[in-house]
């Protein structure tokens, strides 16, 4: 079994910072590439940023030039630097990751999701 969990959610007022970490734990041979989503009310789940396991990046056109994903594959953890956040950003976020488990299957897994408000 594999276990994702989600810290740095909060209040934050707009313009202001917000970092996101996800750690992934449990039966892991490797994680290839890991997501953050985030859903807001009476919206459906979207994509935010992917980064692969060679560290190749991408970001939805609404988070681009603003969030940055990274990775630190030694402890199994994703993060998410959120700048310059607007009223819109308010979700709440969900990290994903595909992950190859030591029994060798590969399954997708998703963390309970941390709450982002960014509001004045």
């Amino acid at each position: 079994q594999v276990q994702l969990v989600e810290s740095g959610g909060g209040l934050v007022q707009p313009g202001g910072s917000l970092r996101l970490s996800c750690a992934a734990s449990g039966s892991i041979f490797s994680i290839n590439a890991m997501h953050w989503y985030r859903q807001a009310p009476g919206k459906q789940r979207e994509l935010v940023a992917i980064i692969t396991s060679g560290g190749d990046t991408d970001y939805g056109d609404s988070v681009k030039g603003r969030f940055t994903i990274s990775r630190d594959n030694v402890k199994n953890t994703v993060y998410l630097q959120m700048n310059s956040l607007k009223p819109e950003d308010t979700a709440v976020y969900y990290c994903n990751a595909d992950v190859t488990t030591t029994g060798s299957a590969r399954r997708n897994y998703w963390g309970q999701g941390t709450q982002v408000t960014v509001s004045s």
